[in-house]
């Protein structure tokens, strides 16, 4: 059918105008005309804000003499020195402390709360030995003892060894006389508390640190 020049050039620009709005929907997300659902897009990630650097341990400062804070340096604080301290002391004092007709569990369960398990063991056997329960028995034994703090010997991140003097008072044979003896104690931190590791006279030595 032929066409008037009129009726021409309305078929085209229909033509045209089709043709710009099938380009317009190809161009949508997706590439076939439908819009991307907002829960499918991408978040936008969110960066982590940088940690704050921590300071490291210790003096930075110019020494003072009058201030120098010595336990800045140790791995115990003031408190846990002093814990320390005072159970090694208590159980060397404890440690001298026995009678002839005790019984030597008794003796060891005194010593139990300030021990590892380990030692407590070391301990039982040696109270328990009956060559030296038959000598105290027959000779009727009966020690008390003291205790004086010396000195650290050595300090590690785990424990500390403490010298330790042991004095004695006692009776042998209806005779009495003063005993002394210096040991090397390792107390070392057993979860929240303090026990007592190693013990053995200080002219031995014993390792440091306990872990």
């Amino acid at each position: 059918m032929d066409l008037s020049e009129r009726q021409r050039k309305l078929v085209f620009g229909g033509l045209v105008v089709a043709l710009g709005g099938l380009g317009v929907y190809l161009s949508l997300p997706g590439g076939d005309g439908t819009a991307e659902p907002p829960s499918s897009r991408p978040a936008p990630t969110a960066t982590a804000p940088a940690a704050a650097p921590t300071s490291p341990p210790g003096i930075g400062t110019t020494v003072n003499p009058d201030s120098f804070d010595i336990y800045r340096l140790l791995p115990f604080s003031r408190d846990d020195f002093a814990a320390a301290a005072d159970l090694a002391q208590r159980f060397t004092a404890a440690y001298g402390t026995y009678r002839f007709d005790e019984d030597p569990k008794v003796y060891v369960d005194r010593l139990g709360g300030m021990v590892t398990e380990e030692l407590r063991a070391e301990l039982a056997r040696g109270a328990s030995a009956p060559g030296l329960l038959d000598e105290r028995r027959q000779e009727q034994v009966v020690a008390a003892g003291t205790a004086t703090l010396d000195r650290i010997r050595d300090v590690e991140n785990n424990s500390v060894i403490f010298l330790v003097t042991g004095q004695q008072r006692v009776t042998r044979s209806g005779e009495e006389a003063q005993e002394r003896r210096q040991y090397a104690v390792t107390v070392s931190r057993d979860g929240g508390s303090w026990r007592v590791y190693a013990f053995e006279p200080a002219d031995v030595g014993q390792a440091g640190d306990t872990g």
